[in-house]
C-alpha cells in the first residue's frame, strides 16, 4: 500500500484489535490480495517480507533475525519459511507478552501439525472486502443484533439489481477497487492465471496439465451455491470426451485451491436435534470471491442480467447470476458471522425438499436462518422452508431473514426480516 493510498478500515480490524490486546500472536490467512499485509502492517513495528527473495535469504542464513527487532513483529507471507512458524511459537512460550508477532499467510502448508500452535498462534481468517467495506452503502440491519434478537430490522437503499451485478463482476479485491472495468477484467484475468501458473506449484502441486486444472476451475465456478458432486464438476469440464482426469487428481484441485484459500466451500449443517437428523452434510460450493467465477466463465454484467451462462454450465435451480448473487452473500455473511463469533452453514434435507441457503449460529446456540432472493419482495412460497425450520428449531431460532435486491428493509407479518443485502452489516 502506498503512502497515497487512504487505507479502508475492514471488519476484521475490530476483532484483531480485541485480540491482539491480549494474545501474543495472531496469524492473519486469506487469498492472495485481500489485503492481509496492509491490516497487518498498521499494527507493526517491525515487517520481514518473506516473498522478497533478499530477506528470505538472510532468514535462511540467520532464522532468528525473524523474531528480532521492535515489537510487534509482522512476518509476511510465512508460509515461504515454514519453520517460521515454530520459531514464533517457541518464542511466545518463552515469553507469552501480548502483542508480540503478527504473521500473514496466503497458503496453509501441506503438513497440518506445522500449523499447530497449540493455542499459542491464534488464526483468523481474512476474506474480501463485503458490500459495506466497499461503501455500496451504509448498512442499517446488524447480524449480530439479529443474533441478539434486538435489530429492529429498517432502512431504504437506492441499491438495486444492476449495482449489485457490478460489485459481483467487479468483486471485493482492494487493489482492483478503484480501476476501471477493462482494467479490472484484465487483473482478474491474471490473478486466475498466477493461480494456475504459479499458485499451485508454490503450494507443493505440480500442474502436468493447466489446460484442464483450469477448465476443472471453471466447472467448479459453475457449481457455485450448489452441493454438485465432485464427479459430475469433473464430467462437466471434460465434457464427455473420454479423458477425464483421475479422481485423486480432482481432490488434489480441490485441496489445493482450499489450502490457498481460493475455494472457500459452505459446510452441511449438522444439528444437535433429533427433529432434524435427516440432512446432508454436503459441502455447497463458492470460490472466495464471486468476481473469480465471472473471470473463469467468461461472463459480462449484461450477458449476467439477460440471464445468461457461461463457458460450462452445471445443472443447478435458477440463473448464473442468481447462484452469483447467492455467492456475493455468503461472502458479506461469513465475514460478519466471524465479527460476531458465529458459525455459517447451509440446510438441505437428503430427500432435497427443504433447504435454508445459511444458518447463523452463535456461541449459544442462537441462530438465525437467511434465505437469498434475487427479488424485491419475498412472497409466502420464499419464506415456507424459514417457516418451517422455526417450527422445528423453537425459540433456538431466534430470527428469520430473507436477502433481497429491494429497496426497503422490513418485517413482514410473519416475523420474517426483510433485508436488502446492501443493508446487512457486522
Amino acid at each position: 500500500m502506498s503512502a497515497n493510498t487512504v487505507y479502508r478500515r475492514r471488519v476484521v480490524d475490530d476483532e484483531l484489535d480485541e485480540l491482539f490486546s491480549g494474545l501474543s500472536a495472531i496469524s492473519v490467512d486469506g487469498p492472495k490480495g485481500v489485503g492481509k499485509t496492509a491490516t497487518a502492517t498498521r499494527r507493526a513495528h517491525t515487517i520481514h517480507r518473506l516473498d522478497d527473495p533478499a530477506t528470505l535469504e538472510v532468514v535462511r542464513a540467520d532464522a532468528r533475525s525473524l523474531i528480532r527487532g521492535e515489537e510487534p513483529i509482522l512476518i509476511d507471507e510465512w508460509q515461504r519459511w515454514q519453520p517460521s512458524w515454530d520459531l514464533v511459537r517457541r518464542a511466545v512460550d518463552d515469553r507469552p507478552n501480548p502483542c508480540r508477532f503478527l504473521l500473514t499467510g496466503s497458503a496453509s502448508p501441506q503438513t497440518p501439525t506445522t500449523h499447530s500452535g497449540a493455542g499459542r498462534i491464534v488464526t483468523v481468517r481474512m476474506r474480501p472486502m463485503t458490500l459495506a467495506e466497499r461503501g455500496v452503502d451504509v448498512p442499517t440491519v446488524s447480524l449480530a443484533r439479529l443474533l441478539d434478537g434486538t435489530d429492529p430490522v429498517q432502512g431504504d437503499t437506492q441499491v438495486g439489481l444492476r449495482e449489485y451485478t457490478a460489485e459481483i463482476v467487479r468483486g471485493g479485491f482492494p487493489g482492483m477497487q478503484s480501476a476501471s472495468p477493462r482494467v479490472q477484467r484484465g487483473q482478474l484475468a491474471g490473478y486466475v492465471g498466477r493461480i494456475v501458473d504459479r499458485d499451485f506449484d508454490e503450494a507443493g502441486q505440480k500442474v502436468r496439465n493447466p489446460h484442464g486444472l483450469r477448465r476443472w476451475m471453471t466447472a467448479y465456478a459453475a457449481a457455485t451455491g450448489t452441493t454438485t458432486s465432485l464427479e459430475k464438476i469433473r464430467d462437466a469440464a471434460t465434457a464427455g470426451d473420454g479423458n477425464a482426469p483421475a479422481r485423486s487428481t480432482v481432490q488434489g484441485y480441490r485441496e489445493v485451491l482450499e489450502r490457498i484459500w481460493i475455494a472457500d466451500p459452505l459446510p452441511g449443517y449438522v444439528p444437535t436435534m433429533s427433529r432434524l437428523n435427516r440432512l446432508t452434510t454436503s459441502p455447497k460450493w463458492y470460490l472466495a470471491d464471486p468476481a473469480l467465477a465471472v473471470s473463469l466463465l467468461n461472463v459480462s454484467s449484461d450477458k449476467l442480467l439477460a440471464g445468461g451462462e457461461g463457458d460450462i454450465v452445471v445443472p443447478r435451480d435458477g440463473t448464473l447470476l442468481g447462484a452469483l448473487f447467492e455467492s456475493l452473500v455468503a461472502l458479506d455473511v461469513r465475514v460478519y458471522a466471524q465479527s460476531a463469533e458465529a458459525e455459517v452453514a447451509h440446510l438441505r434435507t437428503k430427500t432435497g425438499d427443504r433447504e435454508v441457503d445459511f444458518l447463523v449460529e452463535g456461541r449459544d446456540g442462537r441462530t438465525v436462518a437467511i434465505e437469498v432472493k434475487l427479488a424485491e419482495s419475498p412472497d409466502s412460497h420464499d419464506v415456507r422452508h424459514l417457516l418451517w425450520l422455526k417450527d422445528r428449531l423453537g425459540d433456538s431460532l431466534v430470527d428469520m431473514v430473507v436477502l433481497t435486491t429491494g429497496k426497503h428493509a422490513y418485517r413482514r407479518k410473519d416475523g420474517v426480516a426483510v433485508v436488502p443485502l446492501a443493508l446487512l452489516g457486522p
